[in-house]
């Protein structure tokens, strides 16, 4: 099947372009999330000089971009594996699927935990009561 060779190498160069643009993409979320978390930590310590910086909150936010970050590097580690898998890229593939959903799952955990306590300060707060 020769006819099949162009394809096959077709398919390779594709599946290598966009693993190199997931790469790229994912290297840039953590970028920009370091960035954002960067300019909301700053931001908090202005807007409240001299009490604690919420912590939680800066790192959810950094957390996000990480978890984002990590879709796309999945996405990348997939299309490797399509093309030449060895037993290293398929162990590599499935920890890098087990870290993405272990840090989903508690990221949503703790974002769900932040914002209800978010709701009930606001609410108990009477400075915001009319």
């Amino acid at each position: 099947m020769a006819w099949l060779e162009p394809l096959e190498t077709l398919l390779e160069n594709v599946a290598l372009g966009t693993m190199f643009c997931l790469e790229a993409v994912s290297v840039l979320c953590v970028v920009v999330g370091l960035l954002k978390t960067a300019r909301l930590t700053l931001r908090l310590r202005q807007q409240r000089p001299g009490q604690p910086l919420p912590f939680n909150q800066v790192r959810l936010k950094f957390g996000t971009w990480l978890t984002l970050a990590l879709e796309f590097q999945l996405g990348a580690d997939i299309l490797s594996t399509t093309i030449a898998p060895t037993t290293e890229d398929l162990i590599r593939l499935a920890l890098i699927a087990f870290i993405r959903t272990f840090l989903n799952y508690f990221l949503d955990k703790e974002i769900e935990a932040e914002q209800r306590l978010g709701r009930d300060q606001h609410q108990y707060d009477p400075d915001n009561r009319r």
